[in-house]
């Protein structure tokens, strides 16, 4: 039985999955912002496991986790980094759009649809990277999902996590903006009052025995596009590690 997922969320994404690799299609905000995630992803890992930062494959032989992993935006290029990949997401429909789509890039990634506190029972201690992108605000009881997450990771492993600002400025961008004016987001895929400040997501995570590293803001520009700054109030992006 699931335990942290929001049921409502799960539908509502269920109804993107035949469209989720199209850059135009519904999900075409994750398309725009996956770039200066993925470039945060992977000098976050350079650093805290020492890899060369110029090499192509520079989590060679790592296992990494990717949570709400949706269609696969982030668990394939974890995977062409060299890392082996696990990918899990509560929504069946787009776990099978995942798996159609690595296997006609030719890529081995184990995708799972189920409940992250379920996989944290099943391989406690097996992940040296855990990513968790614009997944927490929509899940049901974060507390039980961050302790999975913690579960999850090895001694020494990285947690790398994104998700929105409960700002007004955050509001006014994600849910007047992107979901009712642009359609740049599934009308009522988010709930603002479930945004977590990064305040209240360092103390979480302390509770849920980690230690909080650097944030950086996600920032949207006319000229740039998605760009990696000191703003975060409208949505950030940072590192955890095991206390």
């Amino acid at each position: 039985m699931s335990t942290t997922a929001d049921l409502q969320n799960i539908a509502l994404f269920g109804t993107l999955a035949t469209d989720w690799w199209d850059p135009d299609g519904a999900s075409k905000l994750l398309h725009r912002v996956n770039p200066a995630r993925l470039g945060f992803i992977r000098e976050a890992a350079v650093a805290h496991f020492g890899r060369p930062a110029k090499a192509r494959r520079a989590l060679e032989g790592l296992h990494a986790l990717d949570v709400g992993c949706g269609g696969g935006l982030v668990a394939e290029p974890l995977a062409r980094m060299g890392a082996k990949v696990t990918g899990i997401d509560a929504g069946e429909d787009v776990i099978a759009a995942a798996r159609s789509h690595a296997v006609g890039q030719g890529l081995e990634i184990d995708y799972r649809a189920g409940d992250v506190v379920l996989l944290a029972d099943a391989m406690p201690g097996r992940f040296d990277l855990v990513t968790c992108l614009e997944v927490l605000e929509h899940v049901a009881d974060v507390p039980a999902f961050l302790l999975a997450l913690r579960r999850l990771l090895k001694p020494g492993g990285l947690l790398v996590f994104s998700t929105p600002n409960r700002t007004v400025m955050s509001w006014a961008v994600l849910i007047a903006g992107a979901e009712e004016i642009f359609k740049l987001i599934p009308r009522g895929g988010h709930d603002w009052k479930q945004f977590l400040t990064p305040d209240e997501m360092t103390q979480r995570l302390a509770v849920a025995g980690f230690v909080t590293g650097g944030i950086k803001g996600l920032t949207w520009t006319p000229a740039l596009g998605f760009t990696l700054s000191d703003d975060v109030r409208v949505n950030y992006i940072g590192t955890a590690v095991p206390a």
